[in-house]
């Protein structure tokens, strides 16, 4: 597999919101904008499923698209980052939903089943739905939509229920503005990270960074902060 890849330039449109827009896609590791982030990116809200603390001094912000083989493979970074940083309570993690429909179109069906989960058991089923759905797609539109529901027993929660969820389309608007608000905000790949203070963004990054990368800019912006990053034992 490439650690990066480019779709040739589509148009997209997002109802009035967005006229069009031309981008990239699901890429490796890409370029940083070590000056700073977009000050377009939303602030963390109500709306948002948070791992960790949510009153954490440093929120990551990750777009994601749960068939992007690169985010499946950031999957395992973001988890071990947290296993990391979360004890201590000094940074947390955000997920929101970019998916990525010109060519992955399991994507946003995918994306309403773990809002569906997240209503039955809040972020923290969320997050373990997320978890187990990457755990077993292979990416590129290759997982059998029939394996919703059973990703949701799996993990604890009622499988009937969420088909029905489903069914009845009751996220499919959310994912939508969730994705016309990615677009908005200029975002032209996935994985794509905002590293957050209460100041608002301060670090972007694109693509499946590795490890060390992550906890290097992690640092960086606790260092600037006057926090110390706050090792465990399951750290690697």
């Amino acid at each position: 597999m490439k650690s990066q890849y480019v779709l040739p330039a589509s148009i997209v449109i997002v109802g009035a919101l967005i006229a069009g827009a031309v981008f990239l896609v699901s890429r490796g590791p890409g370029p940083q904008n070590p000056g700073g982030a977009s000050a377009a990116t939303r602030p963390v809200d109500a709306t948002d499923h948070i791992l960790g603390n949510p009153n954490a001094p440093v929120i990551v912000i990750e777009y994601a698209d749960l068939e992007c083989p690169f985010c499946k493979e950031f999957q395992k970074t973001s988890n071990q980052l947290m296993e990391y940083y979360g004890p201590s309570g000094k940074v947390a993690w955000v997920y929101r939903h970019f998916p990525l429909i010109q060519i992955h179109r399991n994507a946003s069906e995918e994306a309403q089943a773990s809002e569906c989960a997240a209503a039955q058991g809040g972020s923290a089923a969320f997050f373990k739905y997320i978890d187990r759905l990457y755990s077993i797609t292979p990416g590129e539109d290759g997982l059998d939509l029939a394996q919703l529901p059973n990703i949701a027993a799996d993990i604890g929660l009622d499988g009937q229920k969420l088909a029905q969820c489903l069914a009845a389309n009751t996220y499919a608007e959310k994912i939508q503005k969730d994705y016309a608000q990615a677009i908005a905000e200029g975002i032209q790949g996935t994985p794509h990270l905002v590293i957050m203070t209460s100041a608002g963004p301060v670090l972007t990054l694109d693509g499946n960074q590795p490890y060390s990368s992550m906890r290097a800019a992690i640092d960086q912006v606790l260092s600037a902060l006057g926090e110390s990053a706050s090792a465990t034992t399951t750290a690697q």
